[in-house]
């Protein structure tokens, strides 16, 4: 029997190990990189930002009631947050306070000054103790901002209305508009998104959202762009982002954001596509998911550039972890979950 030579296996074996120790080289950053990427610690991750905040927290403010016209909870003092706004802030790295607004004023503010930006939610509240707390919530948000602490507001629905009567001092500034439980697009006013809430949509979604129905609508009333750019105060205060029209194709403002303040106003809702299944009518497909994402994910990006710095242990003693939600689907139209104040 013929023996065979193993010197083309050796060659082989040879060049299998010359190839994978050059593989491995290729891999091997210069020691300048590695040194740039080694933490103080001497870990080997990129040091963090120091200008920027990573425990971001969120102050939501409650709305009179519980969310369910009664079927929950009919406490005359109780008031409600959508578990849908907490999830909406969470799910870009954030956590959550609630400013219960019928508690002690001293208490909110205090709660106030554990947070790096806050969210109005919708509801139907326009006078009284409410609006009063919100207004005074708008005023402080100036003030911070003023004082040099990047202070963002993100005011939705019922909040965008409360702005405009704050900025306009016009109680009666809204108009009604046909825009309950709809589905709708967004007509971009703007060329250039830099600077703006949109300025990291993908293009190919900032496309879809101005063909397809990707922004869920659900109010009674709102503002023109007509009457915002008569009203010198609204008009100096606001950059109209987007407009939509309703279904009698009376047109108004869907997205604006604040000229020289961090404020942020909504009459949809970008919370709802996913996080609420009580209407058939919010968008669920990808598309209007990623709405959700890149919305919230602008708010608490906006929410780490505030200079607060509050005591971990005051913080932990008010984060809405302290309360449980309740489940409101079983008490008819509503949302899905609500915390409740008491």
């Amino acid at each position: 029997m013929a023996s065979h030579s193993p010197w083309p296996l050796l060659l082989l074996l040879l060049l299998a190990v010359w190839i994978g120790f050059s593989a491995a080289q290729s891999l091997v950053l210069p020691v300048g990189h590695d040194a740039a990427l080694r933490s103080s610690d001497g870990s080997s991750c990129p040091t963090s930002d120091p200008t920027l905040y990573y425990r971001p927290v969120i102050g939501i403010l409650t709305h009179p009631g519980d969310g369910a016209t009664g079927r929950l909870s009919n406490a005359t003092n109780a008031s409600n947050i959508p578990a849908s706004y907490v999830k909406f802030v969470e799910s870009a790295g954030a956590r959550v306070i609630p400013l219960i607004y019928n508690e002690p004023q001293d208490l909110i503010i205090r709660k106030l000054n554990l947070v790096n930006g806050v969210l109005f939610t919708g509801g139907w509240a326009k006078t009284g103790l409410y609006y009063d707390v919100a207004k005074k919530i708008f005023e402080a948000t100036l003030a911070r901002n003023d004082a040099g602490d990047h202070f963002p507001l993100f005011a939705i629905c019922l909040g965008f209305e409360l702005l405009n009567m704050f900025i306009s001092q016009n109680h009666d500034i809204c108009e009604r508009f046909a825009g309950e439980n709809q589905a709708s697009t967004l007509q971009f006013s703007i060329s250039e998104t830099n600077g703006t809430l949109f300025q990291r949509f993908p293009q190919d979604l900032l496309t879809k959202m101005s063909t397809e129905c990707l922004a869920m609508q659900n109010h009674m009333f709102g503002i023109s762009p007509k009457k915002l750019q008569e009203n010198d105060a609204l008009s100096t205060f606001f950059k109209v982002l987007t407009t939509t029209a309703d279904v009698n194709e009376e047109v108004y403002i869907s997205t604006a954001q604040g000229y020289n303040y961090p404020v942020t106003a909504f009459q949809w809702h970008p919370e709802k596509n996913a996080f609420e299944w009580g209407s058939k009518k919010i968008p669920h497909t990808e598309d209007a998911v990623r709405v959700t994402q890149h919305t919230a994910n602008y708010f608490i990006s906006e929410a780490r550039k505030s200079s607060t710095r509050p005591d971990p242990q005051e913080v932990l003693s008010h984060l809405i972890y302290n309360y449980k939600p309740t489940y409101g689907g079983y008490a008819g139209k509503g949302y899905d979950e609500v915390y409740i104040f008491t």
